[in-house]
């Protein structure tokens, strides 16, 4: 009786066996939450975006006079010094233009029947685009500056950057002339700025 219950209770005991060492149901979530923290947690790796690799052409690394370059190109001092020579050249041109359109260049207000010389003429001419040089000068400065301003202050490159700057600007130059001037210089460069802003972008 012992003999014939013997194998029978080997085979059941065989028949356990395995589902007792099998991998329970619990191990799979632990494995996914391992392959995904390494592919989108905080394990994973960093990888380097090689132009190169990607199709592009390989750039080499920048040195430190190349970003000592950039960073000065970026800075505030250079946008204003670049947008005074700007605005000199423009206010220049402008004021020259001006000048050779108008009929009364050159014309003595003491005799205005006198014929004015070639030389009074340019004479003229050259006082006009000076004075609109300077003007455009200033003005193209300090909107630029105001505008590097605001800008690193608020952290954002939109639209209202350029509005906030061109009412500081139009206030500042007509609060020259009364508070009333500088609240219309305010309110009339930052309308100009925000359509120009609005067509640029």
């Amino acid at each position: 009786m012992a003999d014939s219950t013997g194998p029978a209770s080997g085979a059941f005991s065989d028949s356990q066996g395995p589902t007792s060492v099998g991998p329970s149901m619990d191990s799979p979530p632990i494995q996914y939450s391992m392959i995904l923290d390494h592919l989108i947690g905080d394990k994973r790796t960093v990888k380097e975006l090689n132009p190169g690799v990607m199709g592009g052409l390989p750039m080499p690394p920048k040195s430190d006079e190349q970003k000592m370059i950039e960073r000065g190109m970026e800075s505030c001092a250079f946008k204003s010094v670049l947008a005074c020579v700007g605005g000199f050249v423009l206010g220049g041109a402008f004021g020259v233009f001006t000048a050779g359109i108008d009929t009364n260049v050159g014309f003595d207000p003491k005799d205005p029947l006198r014929t004015p010389t070639a030389r009074e003429v340019l004479k003229d001419m050259g006082q006009r685009g000076m004075s609109y040089a300077k003007n455009f000068a200033i003005v193209g400065a300090m909107f630029s500056c105001t505008e590097c301003i605001i800008e690193s202050h608020r952290g954002k490159s939109d639209w209202k950057n350029a509005v906030y700057s061109g009412c500081v600007t139009g206030g500042a130059i007509g609060f020259r002339a009364g508070l009333k001037a500088g609240v219309l210089g305010c309110g009339g460069f930052a309308a100009f700025s925000a359509a120009i802003e609005y067509y640029l972008r």
